[in-house]
């Protein structure tokens, strides 16, 4: 197996919780009084640092929320005040991706963003990435994060790093071929769209030597029939990841598959807190990732409710990483479900369903009403020679899956859109 730190990774966990609440506490100590935003709200909640004595002390203190941190930036832009230090000490700035409003503006001094560099070498790491290893990126870089901080875990971890900005998907995949890459980092989405537009040129995906792709951006890697179809056409393992901007990478896949992903618990502790009540759940019973980053402290998150379904086992994974593990990674998000004709919809399950149909290169669902009833709308784009009969066959599946019938249908080639970063495939529009 392959370790970034194996010291930490391997800890017996009552030394790897001391770890945690040392880490805690000092950072405790150096917001109070310099980050507004969190003194503020500590002192509203009539904590302070000295009173963080143990890591139960933490569920003490209140929680955070984007919406918080978004009305903070407009009250006192551009950055709020969850700034720790003057803003002269900020090294690189990034921002949320801004697909569900306002993106969140997200600065980081050095050391945070060294900071962000271990995190993605545990990701790197996990996927059994060494210094012998040349990873694309296979990115256009811009504000959102995306794999900006891949490239500095890359660099921690001695890997030589290849950008792919600034190309279309024949191009990289022909340097690909020339520098014989043998990581790939992208989202799961343009994973399948490079191999769709290798299919369509008659590019040959085994003239480059791929051991493992490593995904980030969106959900999907840990979809089980996406994440088979993304092995399958590239001859490689799949390689879950999950972490937020605002946030930092925080779990990874390892490599002894199917063990969920690893939250890396020396830069981060989580909590998991039913979304109604906000009390704690059980360890193997779903509930709202809550998660405080322990090394971030120009830009901190102490108890920040992620929005994020999750499932945790302390198991001993295969791999003799001893960290919590999210089983099944990332389950689905809060506010994902839609409820049609009174049946949950969520949109991974949907997903696991569609990819699992190997004539189906792209698709798009849409929710609205009909004569005031709801309907689910799904448009399926077929690979070239794709019997177009095999909506009817998808249009089965789903109703066995959702107990009612949505509305497939068969659109032509290259109708629906690409996507290199998050993929927006499920669209409620009741009022339409």
């Amino acid at each position: 197996m392959t370790y970034f730190d194996e010291s930490t990774e391997t800890l017996p966990r009552e030394r790897l919780a001391a770890l945690q609440l040392a880490k805690l506490q000092a950072m405790a100590k150096e917001l109070w009084g310099r980050n507004r935003f969190y003194t503020e709200k500590w002192k509203q909640a009539g904590m302070q640092p000295g009173d963080i004595r143990s890591l139960d002390d933490l569920a003490r203190l209140p929680l955070t929320t984007k919406h918080e941190l978004m009305e903070d930036q407009a009250a006192h832009g551009p950055f709020g005040r969850n700034l720790t230090y003057l803003i002269e000490q900020y090294v690189r700035f990034h921002q949320t991706s801004g697909t569900t409003g306002v993106p969140l503006k997200v600065p980081d001094t050095e050391a945070g963003w060294q900071w962000w560099g271990r995190c993605w070498g545990h990701v790197l790491a996990g996927a059994g990435v060494t210094p012998a290893d040349r990873i694309f990126m296979a990115f256009s870089f811009g504000p959102f994060v995306g794999f900006w901080a891949a490239t500095e875990g890359a660099r921690q971890l001695g890997a030589l790093m290849i950008p792919g900005g600034g190309r279309d998907s024949p191009q990289r995949l022909e340097l690909m071929r020339e520098v014989g890459a043998t990581v790939l980092c992208c989202t799961p989405t343009y994973a399948l769209r490079l191999a769709e537009v290798a299919r369509e040129t008659g590019f040959d995906l085994s003239a480059i030597p791929m051991k493992a792709t490593v995904h980030a951006g969106e959900p999907g890697a840990n979809v089980p029939a996406t994440k088979a179809r993304i092995e399958e056409v590239w001859s490689a393992k799949c390689f879950d990841h999950a972490g937020a901007t605002e946030v930092g990478a925080h779990s990874f896949e390892c490599q002894a598959q199917p063990g969920g992903t690893h939250l890396i618990e020396s830069e981060f502790i989580a909590e998991v807190l039913d979304p109604a009540t906000g009390r704690p759940v059980a360890e193997g019973e779903r509930g709202e990732l809550v998660i405080t980053n322990l090394g971030r402290w120009g830009f901190p998150i102490v108890r920040y409710r992620t929005g994020d379904i999750v499932r945790t086992t302390t198991q001993r994974c295969a791999c003799g990483r001893t960290s919590l593990r999210f089983e099944g990674g990332i389950l689905g998000r809060a506010d994902d479900m839609v409820t049609v004709r009174g049946v949950n919809v969520f949109p991974a399950g949907v997903e696991n369903i569609l990819r699992k149909f190997a004539e189906i290169d792209e698709f798009r669902i849409t929710v609205h009403k009909v004569r005031l009833m709801d309907e689910m709308d799904v448009e399926v784009e077929l690979c070239e020679g794709a019997d177009p009969n095999v909506v009817h066959a998808i249009a089965e599946r789903l109703d066995a899956m959702l107990s009612f019938r949505p509305r497939v249908h068969h659109v032509s080639r290259n109708a629906l859109p690409r996507f290199e970063l998050k993929a927006r495939r499920f669209h409620v529009n009741r009022e339409a």
